[in-house]
This record gives structure tokens, C-alpha cells and sequence, in this order.
């Protein structure tokens, strides 16, 4: 770092102000300890929020005629051709780590705060907090977001950010994010951003593609998952199916809910309401890690299939 930060906020900007309005600015900032509040430094002046809130505002206008000092100057235009380079924003934790490293981010955010052509933009739903160099900036920002976004909706599947795309302008939303493995997508998708071990069990069988057992998938999440925990969060998501002993698949993945009966009586019905017995076992056997002889047995229950005179299978009628 070229320029000490510290050296400038005290002696080029803070040295001449009235010590109240000196230690205030720099209890407000943190640019000696933490930041802090109107509320505990009124304590212990032993005045109002509001007193100190004008003895801030004061000693910050003081502050106007400094700001014209070459070595200010110099601070500035790093700044701004900082934020130029990253298209006139830049989310403001990310900015204050990059300008300020480890130990200057409190004097970057005070010099920023005083410096003329920078603005700052609070926290909102959709956008984490930032600084910009140009009024136009946040709408040109928030077109590149939404065209983004209507694309990942679109394509429903993460991906590279496209080179129209400037990094900084996704950084700043809360809606879009980078996932695990480098791409990007909505902060919804659990593959960009799991909760919990549902999620992260989701990612895993996604990864491997094709059924699991529930020990296999606690095992692949890894991080000390309990194999208890997984089974039960398999047990209660639609998204996952049991398709064997202890065997899960992805239902995205066409296997459908439901015991063997159950989708025995799906493939009578997909297949037209009748159909000869190889023709059931061959296509449940596609649906669930079974034996053949299970699958018989199901058809041999008359309270739900009927077997007609060509040894097809029907569904019986309630």
C-alpha cells in the first residue's frame, strides 16, 4: 500500500478540529478501536444522540476545506480509478477490503464518506451495501442483474457469468450468487446455495446420478453427517424416492412416489389399463431395485389387479 491511510485521516484531515469533534468522528468510524454508536458515545459525553449526531455532522463539514490537500487528492483518484475499473461499484465490504486491506478498511470508509464523488447505497432486499462513482451506475447495474437472472431462469441449470456480465455488478445482489463449484445462479437453487443436509444430499445424488443408499449419501456429505439424520430428511422430501432397501433416487430423475403396488398400478394406467405380466415386471423394474419375484407377489393381490383370460393385468375397480 502506497499511501497510509491513518497518517492522513489524523494528521491531514482530523488535526486541526476541536478535540470533541476529533473524537467523535473517530469513535463514529473506528478509526482508532470499533465503530460506535450516537447512543454510547452521548453516554459518555453525558448528552443526547442527537448532540453528538450534530457534533459529527459539524466537524465533517470542517472537513470540506481539507479536502482540496493534494495527498487527499492522490487518495481520491486511487479510489476512483478503482471504482472505474469495476464499472462505477463495487459492494462496499469487498471495496473496503481491496482499498484498505486488513487494517485500513475504517479510515477507507470515513475518506469515502468525505470524498465528493462517491455515494453511498444501503442495504436493501435485493441489494447488499455498496459504494458508486456514477448516479447511473445502480441502473445499469440492476439491468445486467435482471438479464441475468431471467436467463437462469430460463436455462433452470447454474452457469458461467457471461462476459456482458461485470462481476461487480453481480457481488452487489443478493439474488444471484456464486455456488460451490464456481458457477452462478439464484439464491433459491440449493445446488448455489444449500440449507441444511436435505440440500446438501440433493447436491450429492445430483453429482453421483443414480440411486443411493442413505448411508452411501451421509458418507459423501461428509463433515460428521449423521446417517440417522439423512434417512430422515429423505423420508420427508418430495424431491427424493424410495426405489429399494434403503435405496433413494431423485424423483426429477422420472422415478415416481409410492410402494410397488402403487407403481405397478401407474404403469397399467400409463400403458392403457391393461398389460401382460413381463411387460409390468420389465417396467418396474425400471422404477424401483427389486426382485421380479416382489413384483409378482404384488400382482397376485386380488384385492387391487385382476388377470384376464389373455393373462393380462388390469386394475380391479373399487
Amino acid at each position: 500500500m502506497t499511501l497510509n491511510y491513518q497518517t492522513i485521516c489524523s494528521n491531514s484531515l482530523l488535526k486541526d478540529l476541536p478535540d470533541k469533534h476529533k473524537e467523535v468522528i473517530s469513535r463514529r468510524f473506528g478509526l482508532k478501536n470499533e465503530k460506535e454508536t450516537l447512543e454510547s458515545i452521548g453516554e459518555d459525553f453525558g448528552v443526547t444522540r442527537e448532540r453528538i449526531r450534530q457534533i459529527e455532522e459539524d466537524g465533517l463539514k470542517r472537513l470540506e476545506d481539507k479536502i482540496s490537500l493534494p495527498v487527499v487528492q492522490n487518495v481520491f483518484q486511487d479510489f476512483l480509478k478503482y471504482f472505474k475499473t469495476a464499472g462505477s461499484l463495487k459492494r462496499e465490504d469487498l471495496a473496503l477490503q481491496d482499498l484498505g486491506g486488513k487494517n485500513f478498511k475504517s479510515h477507507v470508509s470515513f475518506l469515502l464518506t468525505i470524498g465528493k464523488p462517491f455515494q453511498r447505497y444501503g442495504e436493501t432486499q435485493d441489494f447488499h451495501a455498496f459504494w458508486a462513482v456514477d448516479g447511473n451506475a445502480l441502473n445499469v447495474a440492476q439491468k445486467s442483474i435482471n438479464n441475468f437472472a431471467y436467463k437462469l431462469e430460463n436455462e433452470k441449470t447454474p452457469m458461467a457469468l457471461p462476459k456482458e456480465v461485470l462481476l461487480s455488478y453481480i457481488e452487489i445482489s443478493k439474488n444471484i450468487l456464486k455456488g460451490p463449484d464456481g458457477l452462478y445462479g439464484l439464491a433459491d437453487w440449493p445446488e448455489i446455495n444449500p440449507r441444511g443436509v436435505k440440500d446438501k444430499a440433493y447436491l450429492v445424488m445430483k453429482k453421483e446420478q443414480k440411486p443411493l443408499h442413505f448411508t452411501k449419501v451421509a458418507d459423501l456429505i461428509g463433515n460428521g453427517a449423521l446417517v440417522q439424520t439423512v434417512h430422515n430428511e429423505l423420508i420427508k422430501d418430495q424431491r427424493f424416492v424410495l426405489v429399494g432397501r434403503g435405496l433413494y433416487a431423485l424423483k426429477e430423475w422420472g422415478y415416481e412416489q409410492g410402494f410397488v403396488k402403487d407403481v405397478i398400478a401407474n404403469v397399467i394406467n400409463n400403458s392403457g389399463g391393461q398389460l401382460l405380466k413381463d411387460e409390468i415386471v420389465q417396467a418396474v423394474l425400471k422404477q424401483r431395485q427389486v426382485k421380479s419375484s416382489t413384483v409378482l407377489l404384488n400382482l397376485q393381490n386380488q384385492k387391487y389387479f385382476i388377470k384376464n383370460s389373455e393373462g393380462e393385468y388390469t386394475i380391479r375397480k373399487a
